[in-house]
């Protein structure tokens, strides 16, 4: 039986978060956003980032972080952070309960941990669980450990398999992961929604350029999300040495931004490769920045290459690239094709020669580039930004607490809040008009699914 639920009328929310503080979860802060703006009464547990030290209420909000802990990125390392991460995470959540039982209880991936906890609260107060799967963990494993033991594999299956079983209701990133949810989760079809992290186009669009950030030359092509094993930059730093040293283009600088386990190894890469004064990799870098690199780049680098994750895994990125009018360079995954369609040039995948070609030849190639740019701000404004995406996310939660039909708050196919949480590292969120919703500065999962 739930405490207190009855006295009130907005249902309550519990969002946990393990791999990112919020607001820099760009997919969990839309969601809460949707949320909040329909009734909701949200509260979010996470991990804390820079300048999100302390218990806050951000638009509405109420953010209560634990203190970060991250032994290192071997699979041991991951498994205590886990352990460490449930049990702060559970600590808060019963401490959060005694203001009354929780309607709703969301656990986001990666990790696939949760579950237990969810169990709990429902035996305990009746609260329902969302699973929002944002990450194939077996997949990930196997993409950044290939040789890891096999055991830990098996786990992270049985983790994901107790995770989809205690799940009332799955919102999964893409047909793909729909696919892995009613397929070896073994969800009803029927309880799982298809929520893509889309970009809002009215902050994320193309401004005036900067000549200045070419750095002196022509042409300027951009990297911006995590830099992580899995990634692709090292690809990205090698086609860039093959355009620079081995085809003689002197023309094009490249600007790599974000940040990941990875980023002071390829800072060092690129300096052996003698790239310094064509390619900046600034680490993380606030939206305004972003805004500004990506409004005057000629192309846009989804350089992840093929895995068993990436394969099926929705690159934010690519879909931000397309906010912005920017053509795309990828190698060919199936779920990138089915986001990127004819916005973007696809290549072989994990071929680093080819790709560095296919950037040249659309670098280029202007008439393509706007073609292309056209085609993929196209794709966003009607299909793939968030306006459209949060119906059916809104829809899942009105159908558990028994609000179907029964909306309050803002019309939410219009969704255009402007708040935006500073990337920066300050923790105070931005008001502008302009302002870029970032999800990937340094901060996304390893999928940016």
């Amino acid at each position: 039986m739930s405490r207190i639920r009855g006295t009130r009328t907005r249902p309550r929310v519990l969002i946990i978060v393990q791999n990112l503080p919020v607001p820099f979860d760009r997919r969990v802060w839309l969601e809460c956003q949707t949320l909040t703006e329909a009734g909701y009464d949200v509260t979010v547990i996470c991990p804390t980032g820079d300048g999100t030290w302390e218990e806050r209420v951000v638009d509405g909000v109420r953010i209560v972080p634990y203190r970060a802990y991250a032994p290192g990125g071997s699979a041991v390392g991951f498994a205590l952070e886990y352990a460490y991460s449930f049990l702060a995470t559970a600590r808060i959540a019963l401490r959060e309960r005694r203001a009354g039982a929780f309607d709703v209880v969301q656990a986001c991936n990666p990790p696939d941990i949760f579950w237990p906890l969810a169990r709990w609260l429902r035996r305990r107060d009746g609260s329902r669980f969302v699973f929002d799967h944002h990450d194939l963990c077996p997949e990930l494993y196997v993409s950044r450990f290939a040789d890891g033991p096999r055991v830990l594999h098996r786990a992270l299956l049985r983790l994901e398999r107790e995770t989809f079983r205690a799940a009332d209701r799955v919102a999964s990133t893409n047909e793909s992961y729909a696919a892995v949810a009613t397929g070896r989760g073994g969800v009803l079809q029927e309880s799982v929604t298809v929520v893509r992290t889309g970009p809002d186009p009215n902050r994320l669009r193309r401004r005036e350029a900067l000549p200045e950030l070419r750095r002196g030359r022509e042409h300027l092509v951009a990297y911006l999300g995590v830099m992580g094993p899995q990634d692709g930059v090292d690809i990205a730093l090698r086609a860039a040495d093959v355009i620079i040293n081995s085809m003689g283009r002197r023309d094009i600088s490249f600007t790599l931004m974000g940040a990941g386990d990875c980023h002071a190894d390829l800072v060092s890469e690129r300096n052996r490769l003698g790239l310094q004064d064509f390619v900046e990799m600034p680490g993380r870098v606030p939206d305004e920045t972003v805004a500004e690199v990506l409004s005057t780049a000629d192309v846009g680098l989804s350089p992840d290459p093929l895995n068993p994750l990436n394969d099926v895994s929705t690159m934010n990125k690519t879909m931000e690239y397309m906010s912005f009018g920017l053509p795309v360079v990828a190698f060919d995954l199936t779920e990138t094709r089915v986001s990127a369609q004819d916005a973007a040039r696809y290549v072989e995948p994990n071929d680093v020669t080819a790709y560095a070609r296919a950037v040249v030849d659309l670098v280029d190639d202007a008439t393509a580039r706007t073609a292309m740019g056209r085609r993929g701000r196209e794709l966003v404004e009607k299909h793939l930004a968030w306006q459209h995406q949060q119906v059916g996310y809104l829809a899942l939660y009105d159908e558990l607490v028994g609000r179907a039909g029964q909306r309050l708050g803002r019309d939410l196919s219009i969704h255009t809040s402007t708040s935006t949480p500073d990337t920066s590292g300050s923790g105070t969120p931005k008001r502008s008009e302009t302002s870029t919703a970032r999800e990937t500065v340094g901060h996304l999962s390893a999928t940016e699914a």
